[in-house]
């Protein structure tokens, strides 16, 4: 699963216009470079997801020499030399090693999570310049308690424990605890993927509603692997079928329901699936085997919309064909599935999300999880697809990004970052705290 990473602004390049016996100056100097500068930001962009290209470790380490007694604590890590790459493109070079110390106080009893993270640093937009002919680009190194933002890469996370922090290395890396560094959640800068596919769920009373989410998170997690064109977004939404929620109801490309769900919809209830349906969204209602047909073409024919069999349907309809090729439709614990279709709405006859994930008893073979998994996307593509075709051929417009107006850094920053060789002079523990 991935971030839904905004795409770039839409907007025209600018360009210097030079002719025989043009004057030079320093604003048309800088418009000239800046056209190149962000044509390779919006190319990086548009083909790539922002991330650590290269090394970024952290560690931990005993405090500096420099650092003041109040500040000798067991707090203290140190960043190492790496390369990063921001969300429009700009590199984030650390060239040697920096060290950080974690200041966040847990101020109540439950744990707090805080986030190291590094930014790009523009000469161009600090507070003090350098007065010389050569600016460095730079960066920032940061310590948060909210999840970072659009331009800024994390490079490790700490859940910090109430009491006194030791921070430590864990035991085991895929299973950190309080206190220690949790370098899980690090992304990789990597082609974007061609689409991104976003799953609601309609919260029930059910006895297995976290099941059922947990294994649509398996499924989302082998879509990065089965087929990287596409990816899963990183959360998977609850919604509530009503009116004033229609708005992010739309932003999602599928929405879950059981069949018990959609046997006890109300009429505003199925209004705002009609509504949802006519936007290009994709209903997957999942029921057992041995449930009565007639309530599925009675829940269709609520919403105008007939259900025909799968297998009566064309031989290359998307739902078999892309884009993995099912002839035979998958079993599940030896039980063939069946799939009914009627425009946006897909009907699962029979338990296929049990064998997107691991089942209580680990017994379900690999073949066949994997069959499974691959089925599920087929669903997700068939979903993004329609509701992208519907969206580009009907005024139904997505929510724009919030991005900055220009593929920069904001203007207002704080003053110029010294070097790291001006960094370990500073005898003041109050500078070794705002790298």
């Amino acid at each position: 699963m991935t971030k839904p990473w905004p795409p770039p602004q839409i907007k025209p390049f600018e360009r210097l216009r030079v002719n025989d016996g043009t004057l030079m100056n320093a604003q048309r100097w800088k418009l000239a470079h800046d056209y190149h500068r962000q044509r390779q930001n919006v190319y990086y962009q548009s083909l790539n997801q922002p991330g650590i290209v290269c090394d970024l470790g952290v560690w931990v380490i005993e405090p500096p020499a420099e650092a003041s007694a109040q500040y000798r604590d067991e707090r203290w890590v140190q960043i190492q030399p790496g390369i990063a790459i921001d969300l429009y493109g700009n590199f984030i070079v650390v060239t040697e090693p920096m060290d950080f110390r974690i200041a966040s106080e847990v101020t109540t009893e439950k744990p707090l999570m805080v986030y190291l993270v590094v930014s790009y640093v523009d000469p161009d937009n600090l507070r003090r310049h350098n007065n010389g002919d050569i600016v460095k680009e730079t960066f920032r190194i940061e310590e948060k308690t909210n999840p970072p933002h659009d331009l800024e890469v994390e490079v490790c996370r700490i859940l910090l424990a109430s009491g006194k922090v030791q921070l430590s290395l864990p035991a085991d890396v895929f299973f950190p605890s309080y206190n220690q560094l949790d370098l899980r959640y690090r992304t990789q800068a990597r082609s974007r993927p061609q689409s991104l596919v976003r799953l609601g769920i309609v919260p029930n009373n059910l006895p297995q509603p976290a099941q059922i989410a947990t294994n649509l998170k398996y499924l989302l997690q082998s879509v990065a692997s089965l087929y990287p064109a596409m990816s899963g977004a990183d959360k998977i939404g609850q919604v509530r079928l009503q009116a004033n929620d229609l708005e992010k109801i739309l932003n999602y490309d599928l929405l879950y329901l059981t069949n018990q769900q959609s046997l006890s919809l109300t009429n505003s209830e199925l209004s705002v699936i009609q509504e949802y349906l006519a936007a290009g969204g994709v209903i997957l209602v999942e029921a057992q085997i041995d449930e009565d047909s007639l309530a599925f073409d009675n829940f269709a024919q609520q919403l105008g919309t007939p259900l025909v069999d799968l297998n009566h349907l064309k031989r290359n309809h998307p739902l078999r064909i892309q884009p993995f090729l099912f002839a035979a439709l998958p079993s599940v614990q030896e039980q063939p599935i069946k799939i009914l279709i009627g425009g946006g709405i897909v009907i699962i006859v029979g338990n296929l999300s049990a064998a997107w994930g691991l089942d209580e008893d680990l017994a379900l073979p690999r073949e066949a999880i994997r069959t499974a998994q691959e089925m599920g996307i087929n669903i997700l593509h068939f979903a993004w697809c329609r509701r992208q075709l519907t969206m580009h051929s009907r005024n139904i417009a997505p929510q724009p990004p919030n991005l900055p107006s220009s593929p920069t850094m904001p203007k207002t920053l704080p003053e110029s970052p010294m070097s790291p060789k001006q960094k370990r002079k500073r005898k003041k523990p109050s500078d070794l705290l705002n790298l």
